[in-house]
């Protein structure tokens, strides 16, 4: 342990790890940036070269946009797109602006189950590849399937825990496994570009936005297990990954989602906690870096967000990193990016700044309109149109897209939610499970005979770990309070508990008292279990800072996910069929004093 650096302020100060920055490689790396040789293959330039000759300007325009679209079919009409593209069919809205492709979400009906996403993609793949046109362009059809708390794609597609903890189980092989996997499956459902992995050091406890969707706080471990995730999805699982959210978006307390974040880190800072996980993506060949809406004032002090910098995306990503893929945006429906300038006029800024992909705009024909006249005018050059198409066309030859742009229906259940894939995403979970606390030795618990309460966040979460319990002989009840538990519920659990020989009790941001719904309550609900004298449990379900607000609490499990094959390890931890071997990717600072560490990176015990 002694290369990473004990505090949050020792990162900041800038006396990060002395291997953090191992992982940089040379600006004039041949393979930098996921598009292969300075000189592409001679089948891949003949292919983009051709294509590209015979592109009118708003196909090439079209290429630059990544849009989502409602429904579950491409050629049925959905009356959500008409407002935002003036035809109903996901299909129409591909074909109207040629689109370069389409994002999946379970709020646009897009990923319902493994047979439907495959036909969907299928269905607009022939969409994009049957116009009246000289060329053939396929979509990329993307999604961010990073697992654990950001999972596009559920069951019966295999599940791992996300990020945090791939963190806690150390092993670059497992983070590489688990990529391999997801990508398998994405793209035999036809997905072809994750937007994944997470390349954030999140260095900042009260992180909102990314949390447990980084790897750690410490940028060597980052850089680790980010470069052996782009090779899991790119070489074994046959999909583009994209590390974001350029340049760093781990040290910050507010969501660019609702908000503009400014990032204090000085250059020096960057070079040491932020930059390695990029430059490690970098040199594993990323196909995709995607960048932040977020404001950073060492790197550009102009105030603009990072995704409209020039000096970020062109100065730092392109010239001095070396990059040479594609660089996509953040949504630019997030109010991050929106607070400075108007959507058609974002979607041209990022462009100029270095950007060549342009991520759900939600003013599609006012911004697609802005692009064609920005390079009708001279402000994007037509060379510089070309060089942005040419990355993407690249990327689309070599990860296959033009090849072979169909699923094929008849494999899907060969490949999604093996047995043998969900078999190792248990053993690989099995590995990340973190035991903080077990001062009076409650654990392992045997079970069989005894009253077991459940309580707590999730009405999934509390079923599942009362499931297996039962299996193992227990007399399970469940009494499900959410995040933010009333006095009555509280009470209700304590009378519960009173009548019980022990009680799991598992909590989900429990230290964020800064949101709406009051988690507060979750610490009033476990400092009322304990009051009761029975034997208490406290799982954490998603941030592993619970335990400084409930730090009474003699028994902490940690799994970094509330997804069900997190859920399931810590049952089998709790009932000694599993030994805890995860270790603490973070320091959990003391509540309140984010400078003083309670529990120290690294830190996990066993049985």
């Amino acid at each position: 342990m002694s290369r990473f650096a004990p505090t949050r302020r020792a990162l900041i100060a800038g006396v990060a790890a002395a291997g953090a920055l191992a992982c940089a490689v040379p600006a004039a790396s041949a393979e930098a940036g996921g598009t292969g040789p300075e000189n592409p293959p001679a089948a891949v330039n003949g292919w983009v070269t051709s294509t590209l000759a015979r592109m009118t300007l708003q196909e090439k325009v079209g290429q630059l946009f990544i849009q989502n679209v409602y429904g579950s079919d491409a050629n049925t009409p959905d009356q959500r797109n008409v407002p935002l593209y003036g035809v109903a069919t996901p299909a129409e809205v591909v074909q109207k602006y040629h689109l370069g492709g389409v994002i999946y979400f379970a709020w646009t009906d897009s990923v319902k189950n493994p047979d439907q996403i495959t036909g969907l993609s299928n269905g607009l793949q022939k969409a994009a590849l049957s116009q009246n046109s000289k060329v053939q362009v396929p979509l990329q059809i993307a999604t961010d399937q990073e697992q654990g708390v950001v999972t596009r794609i559920g069951p019966p597609a295999t599940q791992f825990p996300g990020s945090m903890a791939l963190g806690a189980g150390r092993s670059a092989d497992d983070a590489r496994t688990a990529a391999a996997i997801t990508g398998q499956e994405l793209k035999a459902m036809g997905v072809n570009t994750n937007f994944a992995p997470d390349a954030d050091v999140n260095v900042n406890p009260l992180n909102p936005v990314i949390g447990t969707r980084s790897f750690s706080s410490h940028p060597d471990l980052v850089a680790d297990m980010v470069s052996a995730q782009v090779d899991g999805y790119q070489r074994e699982g046959g999909v583009s990954a994209s590390a974001k959210h350029f340049p760093g978006h781990g040290d910050t307390a507010t969501d660019s989602h609702v908000a503009f974040p400014i990032i204090t880190h000085t250059r020096e800072q960057w070079e040491q906690i932020d930059a390695p996980p990029f430059k490690a993506a970098i040199a594993q060949g990323i196909d995709m870096i995607m960048t932040a809406h977020l404001n950073f004032p060492a790197l550009d002090d102009s105030g603009d967000p990072a995704t409209v910098s020039k000096p970020i995306l062109t100065g730092l990503l392109r010239n001095e990193l070396g990059y040479k893929g594609v660089i996509v945006t953040d949504s630019l429906a997030m109010d991050g990016v929106r607070q400075r300038y108007g959507d058609a006029e974002v979607a041209v800024r990022a462009l100029s700044a270095g950007a060549d992909q342009l991520l759900m705009t939600p003013a599609m024909d006012q911004a697609y309109a802005a692009v064609i006249g920005a390079v009708q005018s001279g402000r994007i050059p037509m060379a510089d149109l070309d060089a942005k198409v040419r990355r993407v066309l690249e990327l689309k030859y070599k990860r296959g897209m033009v090849a072979q742009p169909f699923a094929d229906p008849a494999a899907v259940s060969s490949v999604v939610g093996t047995p043998e894939h969900l078999a190792t995403a248990d053993a690989v979970t099995d590995r990340t499970t973190t035991l903080v606390k077990n001062d009076d030795k409650t654990l392992p618990m045997a079970v069989d005979g005894k009253k077991v309460l459940v309580t707590g966040y999730g009405v999934t979460t509390t079923q599942i770990l009362a499931d297996v319990l039962a299996a193992k002989g227990a007399t399970t009840t469940v009494q499900q309070t959410g995040t933010s538990p009333t006095d009555a519920q509280v009470a209700a659990a304590v009378a519960a508990a009173k009548a019980s020989d022990a009680v799991v009790v598992t909590t989900m941001k429990a230290w964020d008292t800064t949101v709406t719904d009051k988690r507060a309550g979750q610490q009033k609900l476990v400092n009322a279990l304990l009051d009761t004298g029975k034997p208490v449990v406290v799982v954490a379900t998603r941030d592993p800072y619970d335990i400084a607000y409930v730090d009474r609490a003699p028994t902490y499990l940690a799994t970094y996910s509330y997804s069900p094959v997190a859920i399931e390890s810590a049952a089998r931890v709790i009932t000694g069929d599993v030994s805890p071997s995860g270790k603490l990717p973070v320091d959990i600072p003391v509540a309140g004093d984010p400078d003083t560490v309670l529990y120290p990176f690294g830190h996990g015990l066993g049985f």
